[in-house]
């Protein structure tokens, strides 16, 4: 069972919420008594997630877009400031696979895109969750690389170059603002049962399982839980950290 946390009166910005693990953490983040505001370019299930959250009884609100623009991530952290009256906490989760082909066949429209997304979407969103943190004195943001940040698979040179540069941005932030009561983490999440996995040719996606020494794909859940842990008062002596939640991949 997956510990409880009590973060009433606390204000979170979620990324890539809609689906996968964003929905999951979102969903995490509500339960613990989280005001929530949630952001994805798929507006349909966003306001299905924000009647979820508030049919229970949680706070939630929306913003649809691309989250490599820079004025979606400064409209996003001043809605929440504006309606719930802090950022305390933000999971920077948006990301994209894009092209599964060897380097020599990607093209330079594909790198972009993914780039745009999995590396300038955190950059931009971390600099404007920032700017309100230091204000207020206080903050954890967690950044979702990816098990592709700390090795290299055939196929994937453009989605694991951005997850190692999550990483990098993930360290030097944290390092800005480690004396000024911000933390800023990053996790590294394995084979996980969602959407974007379905984009894996299924025998690929069995001989990545044999080198999970768990030997099963994780949950999105699962990912919620370690999201919560580093944005709590729990890991308050945490930061700078890339967490692997992979079943054991990189135990190896």
């Amino acid at each position: 069972m997956n510990p409880k946390y009590d973060f009433s009166g606390q204000v979170a910005i979620v990324t890539g919420a809609a689906s996968g693990l964003g929905r999951a953490a979102a969903k995490a983040f509500a339960e613990s008594g989280t005001a929530v505001m949630l952001v994805d370019r798929d507006q349909e299930k966003l306001n299905s997630l924000v009647d979820e959250i508030t049919g229970a009884g949680g706070k939630a609100l929306m913003l649809a877009g691309d989250v490599s623009g820079e004025q979606l991530a400064k409209t996003a952290v001043e809605q929440a400031v504006t309606e719930y009256g802090s950022l305390d906490m933000a999971y920077n989760n948006a990301g994209i696979l894009g092209p599964m082909c060897p380097l020599v066949e990607e093209t330079g429209e594909g790198y972009d895109e993914v780039n745009a997304v999995n590396l300038r979407g955190v950059w931009t969103f971390m600099k404007h969750e920032l700017i309100q943190m230091k204000k207020q004195g206080s903050g954890a943001i967690v950044n979702c690389s990816s098990l592709g940040g700390l090795v290299g698979l055939p196929g994937r040179a453009a989605y694991h170059a951005t997850k190692h540069g999550v990483i990098g941005l993930t360290k030097s932030a944290a390092l800005d603002v480690a004396a000024q009561g911000i933390r800023v983490n990053a996790i590294c999440p394995g084979c996980i049962e969602t959407p974007m996995g379905d984009g894996i040719d299924p025998s690929a996606m069995q001989e990545f399982l044999k080198q999970q020494p768990i030997g099963r794909m994780g949950k999105p859940e699962e990912i919620a839980a370690a999201v919560l842990w580093l944005c709590s008062s729990a890991s308050s002596f945490v930061l700078g950290v890339a967490l692997p939640v992979d079943g054991g991949f990189v135990a190896h």
